[in-house]
């Protein structure tokens, strides 16, 4: 489906990101993975084979992100799809949270994605359009957490809900440039983040009690959203957040109630 398709992936050396390098270069597509994490990244590469390369990105930084972004041109003469999905969470009460914390998780999680979504639009607006009249796609990746509110982890809650708003905003800039721009909510998936709170059986329960399907999903199944995005079956789609999320949002929140 993306045969000799270019793709660009931050935050790619494990979880969703490596999911989606690993199902666009079985999809027939040449990967670059970016992370701050240089020894899980080459790992990553040398996984996925001759078709995947890894080069270190910080996205807070602008000119890192040009970097990447002008390494994967020289490379391979086009970049096709970039996805923003570096990111990470804090966790701590509203009260307590200090601002240095805060600071970091936007940096990463929301001005990072910005930076992103705008070197790559700038790249992108010089490319011819390929055989299906794309000049490419931009694909943010966000999370429920962007439309559910969670106290506990407010500064994620925060950036995601600006990256959906960010998603929309670009796609309609890019649209009359021929360049699509979506984004992808998970919920609860599978990744080394999810267990952390998965080990912990009441987290367990509390997490799932939330989730009609009663299970995590899998990194691939995001991965498998992101091909979608990336490919021609989903040439009239963009400004969108797609949900993989095994029905989360579909479903009322439920609070304590005081006898």
């Amino acid at each position: 489906m993306l045969n000799d398709k270019t793709a660009v992936i931050t935050g790619a050396a494990r979880g969703i990101g490596l999911a989606c390098a690993r199902r666009f270069v079985e999809e027939g597509a040449n990967v670059v993975l970016s992370d701050i994490d240089d020894e899980a990244g080459q790992a990553a590469a040398a996984l996925l084979g001759k078709k995947a390369v890894y080069r270190r990105c910080d996205v807070c930084h602008k000119p890192e992100i040009e970097a990447l972004l002008d390494y994967a041109w020289d490379r391979y003469g086009r970049v096709d799809t970039v996805i923003a999905n570096a990111g990470i969470v804090h966790a701590a009460d509203i009260l307590e949270l200090e601002e240095k914390d805060f600071d970091r998780v936007i940096d990463i999680n929301l001005k990072g994605v910005f930076l992103t979504g705008q070197a790559a639009a700038r790249l992108m607006v010089g490319q011819e359009p390929d055989r299906e009249d794309s000049r490419g796609t931009i694909i943010n990746m966000s999370s429920v957490n962007a439309i559910l509110a969670i106290p506990a982890i407010a500064p994620y809650v925060i950036a995601k809900g600006g990256v959906n708003q960010w998603t929309k905003v670009l796609a309609i800039r890019l649209a009359p440039e021929k360049i699509r721009v979506n984004g992808i909510g998970p919920g609860s998936i599978n990744t080394e983040m999810f267990r952390t709170i998965a080990d912990n059986p009441q987290k367990r329960v509390e997490v799932m009690s939330r989730t009609p399907m009663q299970r995590a999903g899998e990194p691939d199944e995001v991965a498998r959203v992101a091909v979608f995005l990336a490919s021609p079956y989903s040439s009239y789609v963009t400004g969108q957040t797609v949900y993989p999320d095994g029905g989360r949002l579909g479903l009322n929140y439920v609070v304590p109630v005081r006898e």
